[in-house]
């Protein structure tokens, strides 16, 4: 039988006044800026990459105007091996639209969240509950898994979020804002700490005695046959990213025959530096002449 609300929630919540991570969007100085920077850059990066990073992002640029002025090659460099890096193009753009349409104040409704570029239902509800302190459900992969053990008894829940899932998940949120906003950051330090995917730490689980995938003898993933895993070695991704970091390191226009260098599959990289220039990542000058071949540099 799952636990109820009560008997999942008091012992998390009391487990992450002991032993919540000191981070500092989480600090009492945190901006509603600042925490929705983290949520942008923690999403598929783990926390001790991203958090010089983010003092360092949020060192240069405080505010949303501030980064909405930025040059893009300036985003682009800054944003460094984190990864992903149309998500600091979208974080630019989403910049931009806080100072258009909320004069450079992140606004605290869902509604307003939601309309931003780069802001998807989760990203909304964390910076709700986060850097307003508001209650809403907020589903990361730390949190579903949690959920998924204690309450449905399954080793990992679904690759896909559903419908019923959110519908369970909200029977858990707290209704005062409050509460319901720790619970969510405890919640998932928890899955992040000790529920973890792979070596989950039960023994230091304050829930383990009310957890039903523990009570049924920690099943096998019923889901593993849907998963997909992929390596990085050899991917797009990993030719993508040493064009990025060739060109981040450049002082000006890197020649054709340097990019060519980079990577030993003509075709593949090709392929990957056309998707750089169509997604706004690279800019491609074209030749001059036979003697002034093309040029890439990050976009101005």
């Amino acid at each position: 039988m799952p636990p109820n609300p009560t008997e999942l929630r008091e012992p998390v919540l009391a487990w992450f006044a002991e032993h919540a991570r000191d981070l500092p969007w989480r600090s009492a100085d945190r901006t509603p800026w600042g925490v929705l920077v983290s949520e942008v850059m923690l999403q598929q990066t783990p926390v001790v990459r991203v958090e010089p990073a983010w003092r360092a992002w949020m060192a240069r640029w405080p505010a949303p105007a501030d980064l909405a002025a930025a040059s893009t090659a300036d985003v682009l460099r800054a944003w460094d091996r984190l990864g992903y890096p149309r998500r600091a193009l979208r974080l630019q753009e989403c910049a931009r639209a806080v100072v258009e349409r909320h004069g450079g104040v992140v606004p605290s409704s869902e509604p307003e969240l939601l309309a931003l570029p780069g802001v998807g239902s989760y990203t909304a509800a964390a910076v709700l509950a986060f850097a307003y302190g508001r209650r809403s459900v907020v589903l990361d992969t730390n949190v579903r898994r949690v959920l998924a053990r204690t309450v449905d008894g399954v080793a990992l829940p679904a690759p896909s979020q559903t419908v019923g899932e959110v519908r369970r998940a909200t029977r858990y949120v707290p209704d005062d804002h409050a509460t319901a906003a720790r619970w969510a950051a405890a919640s998932m330090e928890l899955g992040a700490l000790v529920c973890t995917a792979r070596a989950p730490r039960c023994d230091a689980c304050p829930v383990q005695d009310v957890c039903a995938w523990f009570a049924a003898g920690r099943p096998a993933d019923e889901h593993a046959g849907r998963r997909k895993v992929q390596g990085f070695t050899g991917t797009d991704r990993q030719v993508r990213g040493r064009v990025m970091a060739l060109l981040r390191d450049a002082l000006g226009p890197v020649p054709a025959a340097a990019v060519d260098a980079v990577w030993p599959d003509a075709r593949q990289l090709a392929r990957c530096v056309d998707a750089l220039v169509a997604d706004g990542l690279v800019t491609r000058d074209p030749a001059v002449s036979d003697d002034d071949p093309p040029t890439y540099r990050l976009p101005t």
